[in-house]
């Protein structure tokens, strides 16, 4: 009888693992689409940074790039 609540116990050990993996994926994702980690000012002193010059152009078409490559990774 005691291995019928080993087994049990260790199959909630796996689903509660696998259930909190999933809840804080989710959590993550939609605190990064509220949050996003980069911003027109940060792509722009970056790019400072590394000693070009940003045109709007330059920095809108890296802007839709990473949000493209944002909105691919939820799916």
């Amino acid at each position: 009888m005691w291995w019928m609540y080993t087994l049990v116990g260790v199959l909630a050990l796996i689903a509660g693992v696998a259930l909190g993996f999933f809840i804080a994926r989710k959590y993550m994702m939609d605190y990064l689409k509220k949050n996003p980690p980069i911003n027109e000012n940060m792509l722009r002193v970056m790019m400072m940074q590394m000693g070009q010059k940003p045109s709007q152009k330059k920095i809108n078409q890296m802007m839709k790039a990473m949000n493209s490559q944002m909105n691919n990774t939820d799916k």
